[in-house]
């Protein structure tokens, strides 16, 4: 099954490569499966086959490309994994992921994903991207995830995420005794000491993220985090920029809870919290296709919950 859609190069993609332009044009599909349209001549420039990826568009160019549906292949197979379900229609659904679960298969793990269980749950997914997620949680963060079930909700559902017009909020815990609410400010790219974390960086994407005080403890803080740009770990790597790191977070200097007069058994539950204390409480947004304002709600997971009690009993 194919369908053809079309779009405008803008001014300011002017010269750049085709490659680039088309994933931001049509931000629904993957590079690699745009890439392969383009080497394939499924993308027409003006009305003649694209030459090569790497090619250089001007404003005012059209790209028609003829979208060729097929089930998914390799690692991407149906897996019958328990799924919380909060909300679901023709269209979208939101699942709340528990921790540990992993969103995407990659070169770390080939299956038992949460993309295997969209395409048992929802087996007509097979046939859009990433079997219809729009975005992604850490393995370790629990929470909301918004899926587009049909190729015209999961565009629109893209689309609105890229222009900031989906909100969601995070549940955080952090160290340290934060003061006030703020913004961060920051880009973020990956860090050029270690390729496997990400970091604040002069040349990386903007990134910016807002934070008010929830509970203050002690020697901890229950942050409530807005997302305004979602990059790969920013919550993590904007907290531990301002020095609060998420508690449990070992990647980003979380991990070892410091503060005077801590509890011995206490201290242990905060080092011993196996995750990063992270939590996607709240989405806001649009739905694709009737128009309908929606927002969701989800408590933290019981793990995440039984800390918070532990700090608000200590001494």
């Amino acid at each position: 099954m194919s369908q053809v859609e079309q779009a405008q190069v803008p001014d300011f993609l002017h010269g750049q490569r085709l490659d680039a332009v088309a994933a931001q044009l049509f931000p629904a599909w993957s590079r690699g499966r745009l890439k392969s349209w383009i080497e394939s001549g499924a993308l027409i420039i003006n009305g003649a086959p694209a030459e090569k990826a790497r090619q250089p568009v001007a404003t005012g160019d059209v790209l028609d490309l003829t979208v060729d549906e097929q089930p998914l292949a390799g690692n991407d197979r149906p897996q019958a994994i328990p799924l919380e379900v909060v909300y679901e229609d023709n269209d979208i659904a939101v699942i709340n992921k528990p921790p540990g679960l992993t969103v995407h298969p990659g070169a770390g793990q080939s299956d038992s994903t949460m993309q295997n269980a969209l395409l048992h749950r929802f087996p007509k997914t097979e046939l859009l991207p990433r079997a219809g997620l729009v975005h992604r949680l850490d393995k370790d963060t629990s929470g909301l995830l918004i899926v587009g079930l049909t190729l015209v909700a999961y565009t629109r559902l893209v689309a609105d995420m890229a222009a900031r017009d989906i909100r969601r909020e995070y549940d955080a815990l952090v160290n340290g005794a934060v003061t006030a609410g703020g913004t961060v400010d920051q880009p973020i790219g990956r860090d050029p000491r270690n390729r496997l974390k990400m970091a604040v960086v002069e040349d990386g994407r903007p990134a910016v993220t807002h934070y008010r005080v929830q509970e203050r403890f002690a020697n901890h803080t229950l942050l409530r985090v807005r997302l305004e740009t979602g990059r790969t770990h920013q919550i993590r790597v904007h907290m531990a920029q301002i020095l609060h790191p998420i508690v449990g977070d070992a990647v980003y200097g979380g991990r070892i809870t410091r503060g005077r007069n801590i509890e011995e058994t206490l201290r242990l539950a905060l080092n011993g919290f196996p995750r990063q204390a992270l939590h996607a409480r709240n989405l806001q947004l649009e739905h694709p296709v009737s128009g309908e304002e929606m927002e969701f709600s989800a408590e933290a997971p019981p793990d995440m919950l039984r800390l918070l009690d532990r700090l608000r009993a200590a001494p």
